[in-house]
Protein backbone atom coordinates (compact mmCIF):
# COMPACT_ATOMS: atom_id res chain seq x y z
CA UNK A 1 0.00 0.00 0.00
CA UNK A 2 3.05 2.84 0.65
CA UNK A 3 4.50 1.58 -2.23
CA UNK A 4 0.98 2.41 -4.18
CA UNK A 5 0.43 5.41 -2.47
CA UNK A 6 4.43 7.05 -3.80
CA UNK A 7 3.33 6.07 -6.80
CA UNK A 8 -0.05 8.12 -6.87
CA UNK A 9 1.19 10.87 -4.99
CA UNK A 10 4.42 11.24 -7.49
CA UNK A 11 2.48 10.91 -10.53
CA UNK A 12 0.49 13.71 -9.40
CA UNK A 13 3.16 15.82 -8.90
CA UNK A 14 4.61 14.71 -12.15
CA UNK A 15 2.58 16.19 -15.31
CA UNK A 16 5.41 18.63 -16.26
CA UNK A 17 9.06 19.12 -14.49
CA UNK A 18 8.41 22.65 -14.14
CA UNK A 19 5.05 22.46 -13.56
CA UNK A 20 5.75 19.43 -10.66
CA UNK A 21 8.87 22.20 -9.24
CA UNK A 22 6.63 24.37 -8.55
CA UNK A 23 3.73 23.39 -7.01
CA UNK A 24 4.72 21.01 -4.88
CA UNK A 25 5.93 23.00 -1.83
CA UNK A 26 2.67 23.99 -0.89
CA UNK A 27 0.15 20.24 -1.20
CA UNK A 28 2.85 17.89 0.31
CA UNK A 29 4.23 17.91 3.76
CA UNK A 30 7.81 18.49 4.44
CA UNK A 31 10.08 15.94 4.99
CA UNK A 32 11.41 16.48 8.54
CA UNK A 33 11.21 13.48 10.17
CA UNK A 34 15.24 13.25 10.40
CA UNK A 35 18.19 14.21 12.87
CA UNK A 36 19.33 17.60 11.92
CA UNK A 37 23.04 17.21 10.18
CA UNK A 38 26.33 18.03 12.67
CA UNK A 39 28.21 20.76 10.28
CA UNK A 40 31.80 20.38 9.98
CA UNK A 41 33.96 21.65 12.95
CA UNK A 42 36.87 22.41 10.89
CA UNK A 43 37.57 24.39 7.52
CA UNK A 44 39.70 21.23 6.37
CA UNK A 45 36.54 19.65 5.63
CA UNK A 46 35.88 22.01 3.11
CA UNK A 47 36.25 20.86 -0.68
CA UNK A 48 37.73 23.40 -3.11
CA UNK A 49 38.47 22.32 -6.02
CA UNK A 50 37.84 21.86 -10.06
CA UNK A 51 36.66 19.46 -12.71
CA UNK A 52 39.73 18.64 -14.63
CA UNK A 53 38.25 16.23 -16.28
CA UNK A 54 39.47 17.73 -20.11
CA UNK A 55 43.09 17.25 -19.30
CA UNK A 56 44.07 14.52 -21.27
CA UNK A 57 42.29 15.45 -24.27
CA UNK A 58 43.78 18.77 -24.06
CA UNK A 59 47.35 17.30 -23.86
CA UNK A 60 46.98 15.20 -26.64
CA UNK A 61 46.29 18.55 -28.54
CA UNK A 62 49.37 20.01 -27.48
CA UNK A 63 47.65 22.28 -25.33
CA UNK A 64 50.87 24.06 -23.06
CA UNK A 65 49.69 24.58 -19.27
CA UNK A 66 52.02 26.66 -16.69
CA UNK A 67 52.19 27.69 -12.90
CA UNK A 68 52.59 31.32 -13.47
CA UNK A 69 53.96 33.47 -16.19
CA UNK A 70 57.16 33.57 -15.65
CA UNK A 71 57.02 29.82 -16.80
CA UNK A 72 54.79 30.26 -19.31
CA UNK A 73 57.35 32.63 -20.73
CA UNK A 74 60.41 30.06 -19.95
CA UNK A 75 58.05 27.66 -21.71
CA UNK A 76 58.29 25.55 -18.66
CA UNK A 77 54.73 23.75 -18.56
CA UNK A 78 53.51 21.64 -14.98
CA UNK A 79 50.69 18.97 -15.11
CA UNK A 80 47.32 20.40 -15.11
CA UNK A 81 46.30 18.66 -11.72
CA UNK A 82 49.90 19.71 -9.78
CA UNK A 83 48.90 23.30 -10.55
CA UNK A 84 45.38 22.66 -9.11
CA UNK A 85 47.79 21.50 -5.76
CA UNK A 86 49.69 24.13 -5.95
CA UNK A 87 46.81 26.50 -6.11
CA UNK A 88 46.05 25.41 -2.74
CA UNK A 89 43.02 23.30 -3.83
CA UNK A 90 42.48 20.04 -2.40
CA UNK A 91 39.87 18.28 -4.55
CA UNK A 92 39.18 17.48 -8.33
CA UNK A 93 36.25 15.85 -10.15
CA UNK A 94 36.56 13.44 -12.84
CA UNK A 95 33.44 12.49 -15.40
CA UNK A 96 32.93 9.07 -16.22
CA UNK A 97 31.17 8.49 -20.15
CA UNK A 98 30.23 5.08 -21.11
CA UNK A 99 31.99 4.10 -24.43
CA UNK A 100 32.71 7.36 -26.00
CA UNK A 101 34.47 7.86 -29.04
CA UNK A 102 37.76 7.57 -29.27
CA UNK A 103 38.87 11.65 -29.39
CA UNK A 104 36.97 12.14 -26.46
CA UNK A 105 38.98 10.30 -23.66
CA UNK A 106 36.84 9.89 -20.10
CA UNK A 107 36.38 6.56 -20.30
CA UNK A 108 36.90 4.08 -17.63
CA UNK A 109 41.12 3.74 -18.25
CA UNK A 110 41.76 7.26 -18.97
CA UNK A 111 39.83 8.37 -15.72
CA UNK A 112 41.60 6.07 -13.83
CA UNK A 113 45.15 7.05 -15.26
CA UNK A 114 43.62 10.63 -14.44
CA UNK A 115 42.94 10.03 -10.45
CA UNK A 116 45.78 7.85 -9.77
CA UNK A 117 47.55 11.41 -10.29
CA UNK A 118 45.64 13.10 -7.97
CA UNK A 119 45.82 9.98 -5.56
CA UNK A 120 49.21 10.41 -5.46
CA UNK A 121 49.31 14.54 -5.49
CA UNK A 122 47.12 13.81 -2.12
CA UNK A 123 43.90 15.24 -3.53
CA UNK A 124 40.12 14.30 -2.52
CA UNK A 125 38.25 12.93 -5.38
CA UNK A 126 34.99 13.10 -6.80
CA UNK A 127 33.78 10.75 -9.67
CA UNK A 128 30.87 12.27 -11.83
CA UNK A 129 29.21 9.50 -13.91
CA UNK A 130 27.01 10.94 -17.08
CA UNK A 131 25.62 7.85 -17.61
CA UNK A 132 25.64 8.27 -21.18
CA UNK A 133 28.38 7.78 -24.49
CA UNK A 134 28.70 12.07 -24.36
CA UNK A 135 28.10 15.01 -22.10
CA UNK A 136 24.56 14.63 -20.51
CA UNK A 137 23.13 17.98 -18.98
CA UNK A 138 19.33 19.42 -18.98
CA UNK A 139 18.74 19.57 -22.37
CA UNK A 140 20.49 15.81 -23.04
CA UNK A 141 20.47 12.54 -21.30
CA UNK A 142 21.08 10.07 -24.08
CA UNK A 143 21.22 6.95 -23.21
CA UNK A 144 24.25 4.80 -24.46
CA UNK A 145 24.46 3.06 -27.39
CA UNK A 146 24.55 -0.34 -26.31
CA UNK A 147 21.69 0.52 -23.72
CA UNK A 148 19.77 1.61 -26.34
CA UNK A 149 17.38 -1.41 -26.74
CA UNK A 150 17.08 -1.73 -22.71
CA UNK A 151 13.61 -1.84 -20.93
CA UNK A 152 14.17 -0.13 -17.54
CA UNK A 153 14.89 -3.14 -15.62
CA UNK A 154 17.66 -4.26 -18.23
CA UNK A 155 19.04 -0.42 -18.09
CA UNK A 156 19.39 -0.38 -14.04
CA UNK A 157 21.37 -3.37 -14.27
CA UNK A 158 23.79 -2.17 -16.84
CA UNK A 159 24.11 0.69 -14.52
CA UNK A 160 24.82 -0.70 -12.01
CA UNK A 161 27.56 -3.06 -13.41
CA UNK A 162 28.73 0.15 -15.42
CA UNK A 163 29.51 2.07 -11.91
CA UNK A 164 30.42 -0.91 -9.88
CA UNK A 165 33.29 -1.53 -12.99
CA UNK A 166 34.86 1.53 -12.90
CA UNK A 167 34.40 2.26 -9.25
CA UNK A 168 36.40 -1.05 -8.64
CA UNK A 169 39.03 -0.20 -10.92
CA UNK A 170 39.59 2.99 -9.19
CA UNK A 171 39.61 0.66 -5.85
CA UNK A 172 42.26 -1.93 -7.23
CA UNK A 173 44.45 1.05 -8.01
CA UNK A 174 44.01 1.76 -4.05
CA UNK A 175 42.14 5.05 -5.26
CA UNK A 176 39.76 6.45 -2.20
CA UNK A 177 36.89 8.12 -4.02
CA UNK A 178 35.20 9.99 -1.39
CA UNK A 179 32.41 11.53 -3.76
CA UNK A 180 30.40 9.72 -6.39
CA UNK A 181 27.58 11.61 -8.47
CA UNK A 182 24.84 9.18 -9.98
CA UNK A 183 23.90 11.46 -13.03
CA UNK A 184 24.96 14.79 -14.38
CA UNK A 185 22.74 18.04 -13.73
CA UNK A 186 19.98 14.88 -13.79
CA UNK A 187 16.95 17.88 -13.84
CA UNK A 188 14.84 16.03 -15.95
CA UNK A 189 16.11 12.50 -15.08
CA UNK A 190 18.52 10.72 -17.03
CA UNK A 191 18.87 7.81 -19.89
CA UNK A 192 16.04 9.39 -21.87
CA UNK A 193 13.37 8.47 -22.73
CA UNK A 194 13.06 5.73 -20.00
CA UNK A 195 14.37 7.98 -17.24
CA UNK A 196 13.31 11.42 -17.94
CA UNK A 197 11.61 12.47 -14.58
CA UNK A 198 8.83 14.93 -15.84
CA UNK A 199 7.11 11.81 -17.62
CA UNK A 200 8.16 8.96 -15.66
CA UNK A 201 9.59 9.73 -12.11
CA UNK A 202 9.23 6.16 -11.01
CA UNK A 203 11.72 5.16 -13.49
CA UNK A 204 14.42 7.92 -12.87
CA UNK A 205 14.18 7.68 -8.67
CA UNK A 206 14.65 3.42 -9.10
CA UNK A 207 17.90 4.51 -11.36
CA UNK A 208 19.07 6.81 -8.65
CA UNK A 209 18.52 4.22 -6.37
CA UNK A 210 20.42 2.04 -8.24
CA UNK A 211 23.17 4.06 -8.43
CA UNK A 212 23.36 4.79 -4.75
CA UNK A 213 23.38 1.16 -4.39
CA UNK A 214 26.00 -0.04 -6.66
CA UNK A 215 28.19 2.95 -5.25
CA UNK A 216 27.76 1.58 -1.87
CA UNK A 217 28.65 -1.74 -2.96
CA UNK A 218 32.54 -0.87 -3.77
CA UNK A 219 33.25 2.07 -1.55
CA UNK A 220 30.81 2.51 1.95
CA UNK A 221 32.06 5.74 3.22
CA UNK A 222 31.59 7.21 -0.54
CA UNK A 223 28.75 10.19 -0.47
CA UNK A 224 26.43 9.63 -2.87
CA UNK A 225 25.70 12.83 -4.79
CA UNK A 226 22.24 13.64 -6.84
CA UNK A 227 22.91 16.65 -9.40
CA UNK A 228 21.18 19.32 -10.70
CA UNK A 229 21.27 22.75 -12.55
CA UNK A 230 20.31 26.04 -11.47
CA UNK A 231 21.31 26.36 -7.48
CA UNK A 232 19.29 29.64 -7.17
CA UNK A 233 16.34 28.41 -7.91
CA UNK A 234 15.00 26.90 -4.66
CA UNK A 235 12.09 25.37 -6.21
CA UNK A 236 13.61 23.41 -8.80
CA UNK A 237 15.34 21.23 -5.97
CA UNK A 238 12.50 20.70 -3.69
CA UNK A 239 10.42 19.55 -6.31
CA UNK A 240 12.99 17.13 -7.26
CA UNK A 241 14.77 15.84 -4.10
CA UNK A 242 10.41 15.83 -2.32
CA UNK A 243 9.75 13.35 -5.79
CA UNK A 244 13.15 11.20 -4.94
CA UNK A 245 11.88 10.88 -1.20
CA UNK A 246 8.34 9.94 -2.27
CA UNK A 247 9.88 7.20 -4.57
CA UNK A 248 11.95 5.92 -2.02
CA UNK A 249 15.65 7.29 -3.53
CA UNK A 250 18.51 7.53 -1.25
CA UNK A 251 21.36 10.16 -1.96
CA UNK A 252 23.68 11.48 0.87
CA UNK A 253 24.47 15.19 -1.06
CA UNK A 254 22.27 17.32 -3.45
CA UNK A 255 24.78 18.57 -5.33
CA UNK A 256 24.42 21.87 -7.65
CA UNK A 257 25.76 23.76 -10.55
CA UNK A 258 26.09 27.90 -9.92
CA UNK A 259 27.06 29.82 -12.61
CA UNK A 260 25.48 33.36 -11.63
CA UNK A 261 25.24 36.41 -13.77
CA UNK A 262 24.80 38.30 -10.75
CA UNK A 263 27.25 36.79 -8.24
CA UNK A 264 26.73 38.92 -5.52
CA UNK A 265 22.94 38.56 -4.82
CA UNK A 266 22.80 35.05 -6.22
CA UNK A 267 25.18 33.69 -3.79
CA UNK A 268 22.92 35.35 -1.07
CA UNK A 269 19.84 33.47 -2.23
CA UNK A 270 21.74 30.27 -2.64
CA UNK A 271 22.78 30.38 0.76
CA UNK A 272 19.26 30.36 1.70
CA UNK A 273 18.54 27.79 -0.94
CA UNK A 274 21.03 25.28 1.27
CA UNK A 275 20.29 25.46 4.33
CA UNK A 276 16.51 25.59 3.44
CA UNK A 277 16.69 22.03 1.45
CA UNK A 278 19.56 20.29 4.07
CA UNK A 279 17.56 21.05 6.57
CA UNK A 280 14.23 19.69 4.50
CA UNK A 281 16.01 16.57 3.50
CA UNK A 282 18.92 15.79 6.38
CA UNK A 283 21.56 16.15 3.82
CA UNK A 284 24.06 18.72 3.13
CA UNK A 285 24.45 20.59 -0.29
CA UNK A 286 28.13 20.54 -2.34
CA UNK A 287 28.55 23.29 -5.22
CA UNK A 288 29.72 21.01 -7.92
CA UNK A 289 30.23 23.39 -10.38
CA UNK A 290 30.66 27.10 -10.55
CA UNK A 291 32.89 29.50 -12.71
CA UNK A 292 32.26 32.86 -14.06
CA UNK A 293 32.67 34.47 -17.60
CA UNK A 294 36.14 34.86 -17.99
CA UNK A 295 36.57 35.81 -21.82
CA UNK A 296 36.73 39.63 -23.27
CA UNK A 297 33.89 39.42 -25.60
CA UNK A 298 34.76 43.07 -26.85
CA UNK A 299 38.70 42.94 -27.19
CA UNK A 300 40.07 41.80 -30.22
CA UNK A 301 42.10 38.11 -29.92
CA UNK A 302 44.75 39.12 -31.79
CA UNK A 303 45.33 42.29 -29.74
CA UNK A 304 47.03 40.50 -27.09
CA UNK A 305 48.07 43.23 -24.90
CA UNK A 306 44.56 44.42 -24.94
CA UNK A 307 43.37 41.39 -24.80
CA UNK A 308 45.34 39.92 -21.39
CA UNK A 309 44.72 43.88 -20.15
CA UNK A 310 40.82 43.09 -20.49
CA UNK A 311 41.21 39.25 -18.60
CA UNK A 312 43.16 40.76 -15.76
CA UNK A 313 40.51 42.77 -15.18
CA UNK A 314 38.11 40.52 -15.47
CA UNK A 315 40.25 37.94 -12.97
CA UNK A 316 39.93 40.74 -10.28
CA UNK A 317 36.57 40.80 -10.77
CA UNK A 318 35.96 37.41 -10.35
CA UNK A 319 38.23 36.64 -7.67
CA UNK A 320 35.87 39.00 -5.40
CA UNK A 321 33.26 37.20 -6.20
CA UNK A 322 34.72 33.92 -5.47
CA UNK A 323 35.90 35.12 -1.90
CA UNK A 324 32.58 36.26 -1.39
CA UNK A 325 31.23 33.11 -2.59
CA UNK A 326 33.66 31.20 0.01
CA UNK A 327 33.12 33.67 2.75
CA UNK A 328 29.32 33.04 2.56
CA UNK A 329 29.40 29.35 2.03
CA UNK A 330 31.89 28.33 4.57
CA UNK A 331 30.29 30.85 7.35
CA UNK A 332 26.83 31.34 6.77
CA UNK A 333 25.37 27.69 5.60
CA UNK A 334 25.62 26.18 9.22
CA UNK A 335 28.01 23.80 7.36
CA UNK A 336 25.46 22.65 5.34
CA UNK A 337 27.57 23.43 2.45
CA UNK A 338 30.41 21.11 2.05
CA UNK A 339 32.56 22.24 -1.09
CA UNK A 340 32.79 24.35 -4.21
CA UNK A 341 34.66 23.45 -7.64
CA UNK A 342 35.11 25.42 -10.67
CA UNK A 343 34.28 23.39 -13.80
CA UNK A 344 37.16 23.60 -16.08
CA UNK A 345 39.26 25.97 -14.93
CA UNK A 346 42.36 24.93 -17.25
CA UNK A 347 40.39 25.70 -20.30
CA UNK A 348 41.23 28.77 -22.43
CA UNK A 349 41.68 30.06 -25.93
CA UNK A 350 41.68 26.18 -27.60
CA UNK A 351 37.92 25.99 -26.70
CA UNK A 352 34.04 28.05 -27.15
CA UNK A 353 33.99 27.60 -22.92
CA UNK A 354 34.26 31.22 -21.14
CA UNK A 355 34.32 30.34 -17.88
CA UNK A 356 37.97 28.82 -18.10
CA UNK A 357 39.72 30.79 -15.57
CA UNK A 358 43.66 30.37 -17.42
CA UNK A 359 45.12 33.40 -19.05
CA UNK A 360 45.27 33.14 -23.06
CA UNK A 361 48.86 32.38 -22.51
CA UNK A 362 47.62 29.13 -20.19
CA UNK A 363 48.08 30.21 -17.06
CA UNK A 364 46.31 30.17 -13.98
CA UNK A 365 44.23 34.06 -13.15
CA UNK A 366 44.16 35.41 -9.95
CA UNK A 367 40.17 34.22 -9.74
CA UNK A 368 41.76 30.91 -8.85
CA UNK A 369 43.38 32.54 -5.47
CA UNK A 370 39.99 31.49 -3.84
CA UNK A 371 40.06 28.34 -3.77
CA UNK A 372 43.81 27.92 -1.82
CA UNK A 373 42.60 26.67 1.42
CA UNK A 374 45.06 27.66 3.37
CA UNK A 375 44.13 31.01 3.89
CA UNK A 376 40.76 29.61 6.02
CA UNK A 377 42.71 27.53 8.38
Amino acid sequence: MKRIFSYISACLLCCGITAAMTSCSEDQPDFLQHEVITPPTATTDFAAGADISSITEFKAKGVKFYQNAADAATDTETEVTQIMKNLGMNTVRHRVWVNPKADMYCNKDDVVAKCKVARDLGMRIMIDFHYSDTWADPGKQTVPKAWKNDDIDQLIEHMKAHTVEVLQALKDEHINVEWVQVGNETTDGMMWPLGKSSTNMENYARLTDAGYEAVKSVYPDAQVIVHIDKAVQFDRFNGMFRRLKLFGARWDIIGMSFYPDDPKNETDQVVENIISLAERYGTPCMIVETGLKSKPANVDFNDKVAYKAAQTEMAQENKAAMEYLFSRMMNDTKGYCRGILWWSPESYDQTSYDKGAFYVDGYPTEALDAFNMSQYR
